[in-house]
């Protein structure tokens, strides 16, 4: 508990009286919205902001700030009110604009977009992931710039704050990513949940009943109560229990700390408080009018200016520049003691690779027999490890079958949480996941939100449907996550069609601003990891074979390099096109064969990546995939209907449109028809159609 009053002001109360009233007319305006929980918020965040939180509002990016999640992203004036008052360049206007075409106070906060947004949140239980990330990621990079600091000395040391609601406790992901929270001992990770036992269906009573308390106090948390009900039914926002609450976290270092924060949801509106009305649309011109009386404002004045309280919150500006001016010092100090760590900080802050990493990566020769993609790709990650520190990663309990481990390359750990198997430290580089896929997606983007890292997380492709949610907000903010999904095929052998990925790919290539990245060969792996690597503005999905695939002679076919521009030409030919992806481009060369065989001249194009060839010039794509060259075959071990948009009219696909068996993938490929044979008998047929 914290051994002074918090200093807590009228001025302080009208603030927060202030935020209730911009809650209910910013909603009120829109039309729509969540009044209800920024309303009964708005202690805590104003409290947070200016009391507890290091940030320096003229600086959002500043690297020694704490970082703040509202996992609740519906409750967005949460935030926005609070980066209105401290100082963020948010005007009334803006929240005027609430929900409205081309502002920056969309219905769920939008990272990139507003000042202060340290991520997108809006589906429920995401942000809490994305605080564990955060908090992960801290320890990472405090272990590449600053292992041998006193704790809560070095200038890379600071607090991940989330809030959370009823609908993010409910949500599995949240389980997922706290229990791994607990596992890795995260003391800079704090959670206020704001149970407020209301969510869209009113009480939570019909479907919720757990002790969600007891829960976090299982996963291993530090938990504390605080009710604003009082023991009497009175309603009381102590604020200085709330205080003593968090200033106690903070001095919890071992564990991540849980704060159940008891709240009435729309307090003080006079007839909707407590309601399911409060949570998710406007309260009414009335009932605003009502509330706005019973905190002293006039009803007939839509968002208030409130001078007085708008001066005093944003004295924590200066308060920022204080304590961001006192880290410049002590970063100064550390950047003049450690050139060569200051330097990789530098690197990773600009989000550059250094000179000449490329040479780290492996060239492989020529193979018939060759080996599964996942298996090249865990060899390209140990080759890296020393010249890329800031990549890191592992699996959601598949590091053997993911080939996700940089070999020799400790774990991530608290250092009682290490085993035989995984020898492990607080700064190592091994993640694991456990068989949590959503959880793992979510961390991965809260890591590399933090902004320094590189992470990536493998699992099944099949199992990419477990945390597609994850994957879409990375794509929506366009991060660098890359997911290793392996097993991407039939080629998986017996485990059947509930392993056997058919309609994943397209699926996935459906998600704007993410490059599903599916290469042929060892060297096609090589050239897709350089490329992922080499991209900073969107995350990629790395689909790789279990079973093994030849390593092509490269005197005899095309250079691999041509997969960076996502689709090239490996071997030419005049009167069909053969496209192949993965696995399955030694099927379409095997059938070029045939062909010849017969006088037909094939040309077979390798296709790891639909997204990067979609970015090439036309002109390039006309040379990949001249347009007079209208017979054309697409093979590829999933379902064939989208494929239609490169083969044409005439075209024809070769694939599997239905649910997979359990047998061996030679046996599945021939029975199924993905074979050189139905390969060059689509070709026929697809000459015979382009002539009509």
């Amino acid at each position: 508990m914290s051994n002074h009053a918090l200093d807590w002001s009228a001025a302080d109360e009208r603030a927060v009286d202030l935020i209730r009233v911009l809650a209910m007319d910013a909603v009120q305006e829109a039309g729509n919205g969540h009044p209800g929980t920024a309303m009964s918020l708005a202690p805590a965040a104003y409290l947070l902001y200016q009391r507890i939180m290091r940030h320096d509002p003229a600086d959002p990016q500043w690297p020694g700030r704490d970082r703040f999640v509202l996992s609740c992203g519906h409750s967005s004036l949460t935030l926005y009110i609070q980066l209105y008052l401290s100082g963020y360049g948010l005007t009334l206007d803006d929240l005027k604009a609430l929900r409205k075409w081309g502002s920056i106070t969309p219905g769920h906060p939008e990272y990139g977009l507003t000042p202060g947004v340290e991520v997108t949140t809006g589906p429920l239980g995401q942000g809490v992931g994305n605080a564990v990330g955060m908090a992960m990621a801290a320890r990472r990079e405090r272990g590449l710039f600053d292992p041998d600091a006193a704790p809560g000395e070095s200038p890379f040391d600071h607090f991940i704050y989330a809030f959370a609601s009823d609908g993010d406790m409910e949500e599995g992901i949240t389980h997922e990513s706290c229990s791994i929270a607990g596992v890795q001992e995260l003391g800079n990770l704090i959670l206020i949940y704001d149970d407020n036992h209301i969510s869209i269906e009113d009480n939570t009573a019909i479907a919720k009943d757990e002790d969600t308390a007891a829960r976090y106090a299982a996963y291993g948390w530090h938990v504390q109560h605080v009710s604003w009900i009082t023991a009497d039914g009175a309603y009381h926002e102590n604020v200085q229990a709330l205080y003593d609450a968090i200033e106690a976290a903070k001095a919890v270092t071992d564990k991540p700390s849980f704060i159940q924060l008891r709240t009435i949801i729309g307090w003080p509106a006079p007839t909707k408080q407590n309601t399911g009305a409060a949570h998710g649309a406007a309260l009414g011109d009335a009932e605003v009018a009502a509330t706005k009386k019973i905190l002293g404002f006039d009803p007939a004045v839509k968002f208030p200016v409130e001078q007085e309280a708008l001066s005093h919150s944003r004295e924590v500006a200066n308060r920022g520049k204080t304590a961001h001016a006192e880290w410049d010092e002590k970063f100064k100090h550390w950047e003049d003691q450690n050139e060569e760590r200051a330097a990789l900080f530098a690197r990773l802050s600009a989000r550059s690779l250094p000179p000449g990493w490329e040479s780290a990566l492996p060239v492989y020769p020529a193979d018939d027999k060759g080996t599964g993609t996942r298996r090249t790709s865990g060899k390209i990650l140990t080759a890296l490890a020393p010249v890329l520190p800031e990549l890191w990663g592992g699996s959601a309990d598949l590091a053997e079958s993911n080939n996700t481990t940089m070999e020799g390359e400790p774990s991530f750990l608290p250092v009682n949480r290490q085993t035989e198997m995984w020898p492990g430290n607080p700064y190592g580089r091994t993640l694991h996941f456990g068989i949590r896929e959503h959880g793992m997606g979510s961390i991965l983007n809260g890591i590399v939100l933090s902004g320094y890292t590189r992470p990536y997380g493998g699992t099944f492709l099949q199992f990419s449907d477990y945390m597609r949610g994850s994957v879409r907000l990375a794509a929506l903010m366009e991060q660098p996550v890359t997911f290793v999904w392996t097993h991407d095929s039939i080629g998986l052998g017996e485990d059947g069609p509930t392993h056997q990925p058919i309609e994943h790919l397209w699926s996935l290539r459906n998600i704007p601003h993410l490059d599903v990245v599916r290469p042929a060969d060892a060297n096609e792996t090589v050239v897709a990891w350089k490329t992922i690597i080499e991209h900073t503005d969107r995350p990629a999905g790395l689909c790789l074979s279990r079973q093994n695939v030849p390593t092509f002679d490269r005197s005899t076919y095309a250079s691999a390099d041509g997969a960076a521009r996502g689709a090239y030409v490996m071997a030419d030919g005049d009167d069909v096109i053969l496209i192949g992806t993965g696995s399955e481009v030694q099927i379409a060369i095997a059938a070029r064969e045939l062909l010849a065989a017969e006088g037909i001249s094939a040309r077979v194009v390798s296709m790891p990546c639909v997204e990067w060839f979609d970015q090439q010039d036309a002109s390039y794509r006309d040379e990949v995939l001249p347009r007079e060259l209208r017979a054309r075959v697409s093979v590829e071990a999933g379902i064939t209907p989208p494929w239609r948009i490169f083969v044409g009219d005439a075209g024809v696909s070769v694939g599997v449109d239905h649910y997979g068996a359990s047998a061996s993938e030679q046996v599945l490929y021939q029975e199924y028809g993905v074979t050189a044979e139905a390969v060059a008998a689509a070709a026929r047929t697809s000459i015979a159609a382009a002539r009509d």
